[in-house]
């Protein structure tokens, strides 16, 4: 009877007002700095200033509809799920080999395209990964330390998914799905030996594919050298800097930025960060970076809080995904690091990408309300 209650306790308990003041901040100011930065280039391409804006106004009402289901739903119900989840986008990832069903741009196919709308199981890809490595890792903890039995399975399922996604011609997309599969080995304790091991190889080798594709190595040079080519390899690097630079320390105000008008490639995209820097100045950044951080703290808190490993391993994977996805772009578009496609989540336009950026924080907002019941329940003991 006192499990039941304290179940039900946990079930009614109210939700994080912190954790959702964070993401109703970050959602509102992506979708504000996502149609300034994009109704020049949709007024240009399709004719329609708010092409984006709307466009990504769809994804996001799906995203916070399933947002708010996987905030309520048993997490129990979530991992008896996954073994499906994770044949529905191998399933997925497959069919963007098939012509036809496929969506082929400069090379890459990465893309479903059914209904005049887009879908990129890379996406997706993240978060099942997270979720099966989260399951397998609370569920082998007392074999993980050792190799044949508790970290090669796993670990081989996380690399067919990583070697799928790097043929689909997405380098970074597959490289970022290793990093979080790496982070979360980590701190699933494994023996430091087998992670040394895994690091070793796995590092060297994706420095070596780096160099396999022209583009690529176009995209390094462009980041070691800017100034060599700063009309070609180099140019997207200046003008994102420039806008940055541009935005001084209050920025220029909202939608009065320049750059976006045709000088900045993937302005509305992968470079939509350039705008917070040039229309909000250097103090959006710096609030922009915080409310990233904040998110951090408090996603890790949640996993730290959280009444069993699974839930654990997912704070820890997911939030480690929206912040470390969140830095590389920044950093790209600083030009701390080479260009590498990977979107800036909440801001960047792409269905994909914030649909499941949404599913994911629904299943933070999840773990944080369990924890939040479980304190209120000892509160009232």
């Amino acid at each position: 009877m006192n499990d039941r209650f304290t179940a039900e306790r946990v079930e009614r308990a109210t939700s994080d007002y912190t954790l959702l003041a964070l993401l109703t901040l970050l959602l509102g100011l992506g979708l504000s700095t996502l149609f300034s930065a994009s109704y020049y280039t949709g007024t240009r391409l399709f004719n329609n200033a708010e092409y984006f804006f709307y466009h990504q106004l769809v994804y996001v009402a799906v995203g916070l509809a399933l947002a708010a289901i996987l905030s309520r739903i048993s997490l129990d119900l979530v991992r008896r799920a996954i073994p499906t989840l994770v044949f529905v986008t191998l399933l997925l990832v497959l069919l963007t080999f098939v012509p036809g069903l496929s969506l082929e741009v400069l090379g890459a196919r990465r893309w479903i395209h059914l209904f005049g709308y887009t879908f990129q199981p890379s996406e997706l890809v993240k978060l099942t990964v997270i979720l099966y490595l989260a399951h397998v890792l609370a569920k082998k903890e007392d074999r993980i330390s050792d190799l044949q039995s508790g970290v090669m399975p796993p670990l081989l399922v996380a690399l067919f998914f990583v070697v799928l996604v790097y043929l689909q011609n997405d380098f970074s997309t597959a490289v970022f799905i290793l990093f979080l599969a790496l982070s979360m080995f980590y701190v699933g304790r494994i023996r430091l030996a087998h992670f040394a091991l895994l690091a070793l190889i796995l590092v060297p080798l994706s420095g070596l594919l780096l160099f396999a594709k022209e583009h690529r190595v176009v995209r390094f040079l462009a980041f070691w050298d800017p100034n060599s080519d700063p009309l070609g390899r180099g140019y997207q690097i200046a003008a994102s800097q420039s806008a940055l630079i541009h935005g001084g320390l209050w920025g220029r105000g909202f939608g009065r930025g320049t750059r976006k008008f045709g000088e900045l490639p993937e302005v509305h995209s992968d470079f939509v960060f350039a705008v917070v820097g040039e229309e909000a100045g250097f103090i959006g950044v710096i609030f922009v970076l915080a409310l990233f951080l904040a998110f951090a703290v408090k996603g890790y808190m949640i996993g730290f809080t959280s009444k069993d490993r699974f839930g654990y391993y997912l704070a820890f994977g997911i939030t480690t995904y929206i912040l470390f996805q969140g830095l590389f772009n920044i950093a790209v578009v600083a030009g701390l690091v080479p260009a590498t496609g990977i979107p800036l989540p909440f801001f960047s336009s792409g269905g994909s990408s914030i649909l499941i950026t949404l599913a994911g924080c629904g299943l933070i907002m999840n773990l944080s309300r369990q924890s939040l019941g479980r304190r209120e329940y000892a509160g009232h003991e």
